[in-house]
């Protein structure tokens, strides 16, 4: 029986879309959906969903539980990542709390910037350790990661776990329907072409039969910014540097030295920046689960229907031999050629029995490609951090950081660092 192992089960929704989508998958049937989490009560939860959909589907699917992470990997041929090291308590409450006492104040904290970086460094021995296990027990399984920050994650997994890996985020997908319903624009058979980084990933083309709809696109979003609206970031970005980019923009807020300025706090209001948002989100999460709980676990009549996560139709385009095109997180194996190879890119990919193959973008337009690298500095000095225990890389990944470089002198940087590090505590291993 062929498998498919999700590592952070005990996520119930993501779980319940995901392997929910593999049931509905006619070409996944007879798998068995083995799951893992560190959190029995809420591993139980998500077998007793997927069990529910099992029945209402009539899957054939098999849904077991694992105690044991190196058993629920072995001989898998497909993983999905979906952990949270630390969680909201103690972790993100750590990375926003500390830096605002530096007056350093952020929206979401999960990429890059002072809470991306810490992120990653908590993040990455707990997936250098899933990439250990699946060299022995599932050395051909394709990883396929969802947890954030996906850029140095998804990097992490391919260089220095040896694990074949892409990375998959919402934020391709929902960009042309995001940008079109903002604008009031009619979204049936738009042509689109999407490269650069995660997050910061770059709408090239835009067209429909054939006509360029930037023009139209460009001259609506000037008269948009002329009122309050959710999306005041990115077209601001777009308006000044000419592309789109996939994230929202209370991502976009901190990735750049614009915006989150304690000089200029008028900036808040104008392009309204929900400073703190992701802890807001955390909240409410926690308490809606509490509401959703009863009706996902515990109901006996629930379906599902498929979703748009990526993760079935590239097992089944694996499986079926018939081809279907994802935005993937891929290593820049000559993708983008105006972007270090060193770097994780996301860029269009063809999948079929082969297996994820990215394809070809070229140069980006060169002010996309240096904002892509202000970022990419960041991510590759946390993942040199990483990788080699050094303290002195946290502080430079931090001082390349463009929000945090921008508000912060060296020695706030290197302080806020070193203050960090002491509240993680046993979340970080030990830097020299």
């Amino acid at each position: 029986m062929s498998k498919i192992t999700f590592i952070g089960a005990g996520s119930t929704v993501f779980a319940k879309n995901v392997l929910g989508d593999c049931m509905q998958t006619p070409a996944l049937q007879g798998f068995e959906l083995a799951l893992y989490d560190i959190d029995p009560i809420r591993l139980k939860d998500s077998e007793n969903m997927l069990n529910n959909i099992k029945k209402t589907s009539g899957s054939t699917c098999v849904v077991k539980s694992y105690s044991d992470r190196k058993e629920a990997l072995r001989g898998a041929k497909y993983v999905i990542n979906a952990i949270q090291v630390g969680g909201y308590d103690p972790c993100t409450i750590t990375d926003f709390e500390i830096p605002k006492k530096y007056g350093l104040r952020q929206t979401i904290a999960d990429t890059v910037g002072i809470g991306g970086i810490f992120r990653n460094l908590r993040t990455i021995p707990a997936m250098l350790d899933f990439a250990a296990d699946m060299r022995e027990v599932c050395p051909q399984a394709l990883f396929l990661n969802y947890t954030n920050p996906m850029a140095v994650l998804t990097n992490a997994m391919n260089t220095l776990g040896g694990v074949q890996t892409v990375g998959l985020c919402h934020s391709v997908q929902a960009c042309i329907p995001h940008l079109f319903d903002n604008l009031g624009m009619d979204k049936e058979g738009v042509q689109a072409k999407i490269a650069g980084i995660n997050h910061m990933a770059w709408l090239l083309e835009v067209t429909k039969d054939g006509v360029d709809l930037y023009p139209e696109i460009k001259k609506r979003a000037a008269e948009k910014q002329k009122e309050k609206h959710h999306d005041m970031v990115r077209l601001e970005m777009m308006l000044n540097f000419g592309y789109y980019i996939t994230e929202s923009s209370e991502h976009n807020a901190e990735y750049h030295p614009y915006f989150i300025k304690r000089n200029y706090p008028e900036l808040i209001e104008r392009f309204n920046i929900p400073l703190d948002e992701y802890p807001r989100r955390c909240v409410n999460q926690i308490e809606g689960w509490k509401a959703m709980r009863e009706d996902l676990v515990n109901n006996q009549d629930l379906i599902h229907n498929r979703s748009h996560e990526y993760a079935s139709y590239i097992l089944e385009a694996i499986e079926t031999n018939v081809p279907f095109k994802i935005g993937g997180n891929v290593m820049n194996t000559g993708l983008i050629t105006n972007l270090p190879k060193e770097a994780c890119v996301e860029v269009p990919c063809l999948v079929d029995a082969s297996g994820v193959t990215p394809t070809y973008v070229g140069d980006l337009p060169p002010q996309c490609a240096a904002l892509n690298r202000t970022n990419i500095n960041t991510q590759l000095l946390t993942l040199e951090a990483a990788a080699t225990g050094k303290k002195e890389h946290i502080y430079h990944a931090a001082m390349l950081d463009p929000h945090t470089a921008a508000e912060l002198s060296i020695d706030d940087i290197k302080s806020l660092c070193d203050d960090l590090i002491e509240a993680h505590g046993d979340w970080l291993p030990k830097y020299q």
